[in-house]
Protein backbone atom coordinates (compact mmCIF):
# COMPACT_ATOMS: atom_id res chain seq x y z
CA UNK A 1 0.00 0.00 0.00
CA UNK A 2 1.26 3.11 -0.84
CA UNK A 3 1.90 5.86 1.68
CA UNK A 4 0.24 9.29 1.15
CA UNK A 5 2.90 11.21 1.18
CA UNK A 6 4.14 8.89 -1.82
CA UNK A 7 0.66 9.61 -3.25
CA UNK A 8 0.98 13.65 -3.19
CA UNK A 9 4.62 13.35 -4.49
CA UNK A 10 2.88 11.57 -7.60
CA UNK A 11 0.12 13.97 -7.92
CA UNK A 12 2.31 17.34 -7.58
CA UNK A 13 4.60 15.53 -10.09
CA UNK A 14 1.69 14.99 -12.29
CA UNK A 15 0.51 18.20 -12.36
CA UNK A 16 3.92 19.64 -13.01
CA UNK A 17 4.06 17.96 -16.16
CA UNK A 18 0.53 18.85 -17.09
CA UNK A 19 1.66 22.43 -16.41
CA UNK A 20 5.10 22.25 -18.44
CA UNK A 21 3.19 20.82 -21.25
CA UNK A 22 0.80 23.99 -21.50
CA UNK A 23 3.69 25.81 -21.52
CA UNK A 24 4.81 24.49 -24.31
CA UNK A 25 1.58 25.28 -26.58
CA UNK A 26 1.46 27.51 -28.83
CA UNK A 27 -1.19 30.46 -28.68
CA UNK A 28 -2.88 28.79 -31.34
CA UNK A 29 -2.71 25.34 -29.69
CA UNK A 30 -3.64 26.72 -26.80
CA UNK A 31 -7.10 28.27 -28.40
CA UNK A 32 -7.36 24.72 -29.91
CA UNK A 33 -7.64 23.61 -26.08
CA UNK A 34 -10.95 25.74 -25.62
CA UNK A 35 -12.56 24.59 -28.61
CA UNK A 36 -11.35 27.43 -30.84
CA UNK A 37 -9.62 27.51 -34.14
CA UNK A 38 -6.62 29.09 -34.60
CA UNK A 39 -7.25 31.49 -37.54
CA UNK A 40 -8.87 34.11 -35.19
CA UNK A 41 -5.76 35.06 -34.23
CA UNK A 42 -2.80 36.02 -36.78
CA UNK A 43 -0.34 34.72 -37.69
CA UNK A 44 2.64 36.27 -35.59
CA UNK A 45 1.60 35.47 -32.18
CA UNK A 46 4.81 36.23 -29.85
CA UNK A 47 3.50 34.31 -26.68
CA UNK A 48 0.56 34.36 -24.54
CA UNK A 49 -0.06 34.13 -20.85
CA UNK A 50 -3.09 32.39 -19.11
CA UNK A 51 -3.92 31.85 -15.70
CA UNK A 52 -5.50 28.60 -16.01
CA UNK A 53 -7.63 28.79 -12.61
CA UNK A 54 -9.61 32.12 -13.68
CA UNK A 55 -9.23 32.23 -17.10
CA UNK A 56 -7.34 35.20 -17.53
CA UNK A 57 -5.24 35.28 -20.86
CA UNK A 58 -3.21 37.36 -22.90
CA UNK A 59 -1.94 37.33 -26.28
CA UNK A 60 0.87 38.60 -27.45
CA UNK A 61 1.46 40.20 -31.19
CA UNK A 62 4.57 41.67 -32.42
CA UNK A 63 2.95 45.25 -32.98
CA UNK A 64 -0.27 46.19 -34.06
CA UNK A 65 -2.28 44.11 -36.49
CA UNK A 66 -4.85 45.19 -39.49
CA UNK A 67 -6.49 43.34 -42.36
CA UNK A 68 -9.90 43.00 -44.38
CA UNK A 69 -11.64 39.52 -44.86
CA UNK A 70 -13.66 38.62 -47.31
CA UNK A 71 -13.29 42.37 -49.02
CA UNK A 72 -16.16 43.86 -46.50
CA UNK A 73 -14.80 43.17 -42.85
CA UNK A 74 -11.92 45.18 -41.47
CA UNK A 75 -9.81 44.06 -38.64
CA UNK A 76 -7.33 45.75 -35.91
CA UNK A 77 -5.75 43.71 -33.78
CA UNK A 78 -3.27 46.14 -30.73
CA UNK A 79 0.04 44.23 -29.92
CA UNK A 80 -2.02 42.62 -26.56
CA UNK A 81 -5.65 40.91 -26.80
CA UNK A 82 -6.86 40.20 -23.64
CA UNK A 83 -10.16 38.85 -21.59
CA UNK A 84 -11.64 35.68 -19.93
CA UNK A 85 -11.10 32.02 -21.93
CA UNK A 86 -13.24 29.02 -21.19
CA UNK A 87 -14.70 26.47 -23.18
CA UNK A 88 -16.23 27.70 -26.24
CA UNK A 89 -16.30 31.17 -24.88
CA UNK A 90 -14.22 34.26 -25.25
CA UNK A 91 -15.69 37.18 -22.93
CA UNK A 92 -14.41 40.66 -22.18
CA UNK A 93 -12.21 40.52 -24.97
CA UNK A 94 -10.04 43.58 -25.43
CA UNK A 95 -7.81 44.58 -28.40
CA UNK A 96 -9.40 43.48 -31.30
CA UNK A 97 -12.06 45.76 -33.15
CA UNK A 98 -13.98 45.53 -36.56
CA UNK A 99 -15.18 48.37 -38.90
CA UNK A 100 -19.05 48.31 -39.24
CA UNK A 101 -19.67 50.64 -41.89
CA UNK A 102 -17.60 54.19 -40.85
CA UNK A 103 -17.11 53.35 -36.92
CA UNK A 104 -14.68 51.11 -35.28
CA UNK A 105 -16.30 48.34 -32.53
CA UNK A 106 -14.64 46.63 -30.14
CA UNK A 107 -15.27 43.03 -30.20
CA UNK A 108 -15.93 42.11 -26.57
CA UNK A 109 -17.35 38.30 -26.69
CA UNK A 110 -17.19 34.98 -29.26
CA UNK A 111 -18.52 32.63 -28.60
CA UNK A 112 -18.65 28.98 -30.47
CA UNK A 113 -21.90 26.88 -30.63
CA UNK A 114 -21.11 23.33 -32.98
CA UNK A 115 -19.91 24.82 -35.98
CA UNK A 116 -20.35 28.56 -35.56
CA UNK A 117 -18.32 31.48 -33.83
CA UNK A 118 -20.81 34.09 -32.82
CA UNK A 119 -18.86 37.40 -32.71
CA UNK A 120 -20.47 40.00 -30.30
CA UNK A 121 -19.62 44.04 -30.34
CA UNK A 122 -22.18 44.16 -27.43
CA UNK A 123 -25.12 45.86 -29.59
CA UNK A 124 -24.99 42.96 -32.17
CA UNK A 125 -23.28 40.12 -32.82
CA UNK A 126 -22.55 38.32 -36.42
CA UNK A 127 -22.70 34.54 -36.81
CA UNK A 128 -19.98 32.76 -39.57
CA UNK A 129 -19.29 29.02 -40.19
CA UNK A 130 -15.92 27.81 -38.45
CA UNK A 131 -14.65 27.05 -41.37
CA UNK A 132 -13.75 30.25 -42.27
CA UNK A 133 -11.68 30.19 -39.17
CA UNK A 134 -9.15 27.53 -40.14
CA UNK A 135 -6.34 29.45 -41.99
CA UNK A 136 -4.71 32.19 -39.73
CA UNK A 137 -5.19 35.80 -41.82
CA UNK A 138 -1.54 37.62 -42.02
CA UNK A 139 -1.22 41.56 -41.19
CA UNK A 140 -1.88 43.85 -44.40
CA UNK A 141 -3.24 40.97 -46.38
CA UNK A 142 -5.82 38.97 -44.34
CA UNK A 143 -6.80 35.33 -46.40
CA UNK A 144 -5.68 37.07 -49.48
CA UNK A 145 -1.89 37.46 -49.43
CA UNK A 146 -0.92 36.02 -53.02
CA UNK A 147 -2.90 38.66 -54.43
CA UNK A 148 -1.95 41.23 -52.22
CA UNK A 149 1.59 40.79 -53.06
CA UNK A 150 0.55 40.44 -56.92
CA UNK A 151 -1.32 44.30 -56.43
CA UNK A 152 1.61 45.25 -54.78
CA UNK A 153 3.96 44.43 -57.67
CA UNK A 154 1.62 46.01 -60.07
CA UNK A 155 1.84 48.85 -58.22
CA UNK A 156 5.74 49.17 -58.40
CA UNK A 157 5.53 48.38 -61.70
CA UNK A 158 3.18 51.15 -62.84
CA UNK A 159 5.17 53.50 -59.93
CA UNK A 160 8.37 52.79 -62.10
CA UNK A 161 6.52 53.14 -65.90
CA UNK A 162 5.28 56.33 -64.61
CA UNK A 163 8.81 57.62 -63.64
CA UNK A 164 10.20 56.73 -66.95
CA UNK A 165 7.69 58.67 -68.90
CA UNK A 166 8.11 61.60 -66.69
CA UNK A 167 11.11 61.64 -67.39
CA UNK A 168 11.07 61.30 -71.00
Amino acid sequence: MASSSSILLFLVSLITAVAAINDNLSAYEALETFNFPMGILPKGALGYELNEKTGSFKAFLNGSCSFSLEGSYQLKYKPTISGFISKNKLTKLTGVSVKVFFVWLNIVEVRRADDELEFSVGIASANFPIDNFEECPQCGCGLDCVNHVEDDQVRVINDDIRSSVSSI
